[in-house]
């Protein structure tokens, strides 16, 4: 069996025992589950009632903004599933909980990101392919733009949290921080990118890449498809999950053990 196939295998175990573990007691899973789903629910519903006053907001209509936070949603969601301890890395690195993964045979950085699945962000994808079906395009091209969308989120939030949570390895528990700034970057994917103006959106496409997902109803999932825009969407989130990946490394040489002892898969 080859390294690539093994590799596989293990990622897929893991995610297994994750959603076991998840499911083991039921009810409290759905009720995590649930929440997550009525919460973004709400926003919604006050979008609607805007909307139902102004019927566009530069361009944007209620389909569009409820797609958006399909996308934010639904990102977010795939991160957390299946890589959960991304948002955990500043945590797990101050508290020297990165022990147990080093001694193992296995990539040390996937190691960690797929040893954990929130519970709620199930509700959060669930929400995103409810919104989906119900205001998208279910055809074959749409589901492939959309299901595009929600890679590109993905990968773009996945390498913020990467990022974000490396910087523990040289200042020591930011955890406060990570989490400010990473729940600031989720905040901007769920307003309309054409609200903002002049060196505000310009950070949204930068510093802070929230425009890049939250620009996806208009630029991706209409029929005509902004073709310079998804290909920097797809360069950015590329490169920075590279880049990520990259840093995390650089930084793990600064990584100081906490004596822990512990057992993984």
């Amino acid at each position: 069996m080859s390294t690539a196939v093994k590799l596989a295998s293990f990622v897929k175990t893991c995610w297994k025992l994750n959603l076991a573990g998840a499911m083991e007691f039921r009810f409290s899973f759905l009720i995590t589950a649930g929440t997550m789903i009525i919460n973004n629910a709400v926003w919604v519903f006050f979008w609607w009632l805007y909307f139902n006053r102004f019927q566009t907001v530069n361009g944007w209509g209620l389909n569009d903004v409820m797609l958006m936070w399909a996308i934010s949603a639904g990102a977010f969601g795939l991160v957390s599933v299946f890589f959960g301890n991304a948002l955990r890395l500043p945590s797990l690195i101050a508290t020297g909980q990165l022990d147990a993964y080093l001694t193992q045979p296995k990539p040390i950085l996937l190691h960690v990101l797929i040893s954990r699945m929130s519970v709620s962000a199930i509700g959060d994808l669930t929400f995103a392919f409810l919104i989906y079906f119900w205001k998208g395009d279910v055809s074959l091209a749409g589901g492939a733009k959309f299901l595009l969308a929600l890679l590109i989120g993905a990968m773009i939030f996945l390498g913020m949290a990467l990022l974000l949570g490396t910087f523990a390895f040289y200042l020591g528990n930011t955890e406060g921080m990570s989490s400010m700034l990473f729940d600031s970057i989720v905040t901007f994917t769920v307003y309309p990118t054409d609200i903002f103006k002049g060196l505000g959106k310009a950070l949204l496409f930068t510093l802070i890449p929230a425009g890049f997902i939250s620009s996806m109803p208009i630029k991706l999932l209409r029929p005509a498809v902004d073709t310079p825009f998804l290909i920097a969407a797809l360069a950015f989130s590329f490169a920075l999950v590279l880049f990520a990946l990259w840093f995390f490394h650089r930084g793990l040489r600064r990584y100081t053990s906490g004596n822990m002892t512990g057992m993984r898969m």
